[in-house]
């Protein structure tokens, strides 16, 4: 089956606008490149190196919501080089996610990485397992150190994913970030 990201974003109506705007030409290259669904090395090291992301779902009234994830750097892990897996932590208790995706099970994941100025989104069909349904995914992605209560797993099938330009991202950084930052320009 062919999954490049094209099949999935440029639906007639998005490639009616970039007629309008020629980029048609461009991205129906782009479409003819071939499937962007199996993680290279370069993604597996940038999903590994995140501790927060987006989440996106669609609700049975077909509205979109976005969540945002946070964890200890890797609480989103790569189970293989087509899925991928996070602890999914007791939060505020409203359960749109969750809720979202046993409707709905397409998703959306928007990784950033501010200081490189990078971002990567990844199409995704979701899973949700009861955390004590599968013990052994239980235990490669549970952090001791990190102590949040798991109330369940997500397990993400990778339909597609594209890198995107850094143009209009804004650096940003975390407060570890920029101490290091700091203590690189003092020697």
């Amino acid at each position: 089956m062919d999954q490049n990201f094209t099949k999935l974003a440029f639906t007639s109506s998005v490639k009616k606008v970039q007629e309008e705007f020629s980029s048609r030409k461009h991205y129906s290259r782009l479409e003819k490149s071939g499937d962007r669904f199996v993680l290279s090395p370069n993604e597996i090291s940038f999903i590994e190196a995140r501790d927060s992301f987006y989440l996106s779902s669609v609700g049975e009234e077909s509205w979109p919501y976005i969540q945002h994830r946070g964890g200890p750097k890797g609480f989103l892990k790569v189970i293989n080089n087509t899925s991928l897996a996070m602890a999914d932590f007791s939060g505020n208790a409203q359960y749109i996610s969750t809720g979202n995706i046993i409707s709905n099970n397409k998703t959306m994941l928007f990784l950033m990485d501010y200081p490189s100025k990078s971002r990567l989104k990844i199409w995704a069909t979701s899973k949700i397992v009861k955390a004590d349904e599968n013990p052994e995914l239980l235990a490669c992605l549970e952090d001791k150190q990190y102590g949040a209560k798991i109330e369940r797993i997500i397990v993400f099938t990778i339909k597609a994913f594209d890198w995107n330009c850094t143009q209009h991202i804004t650096q940003r950084f975390t407060k570890v970030e920029f101490e290091m930052l700091m203590l690189k320009q003092t020697f």
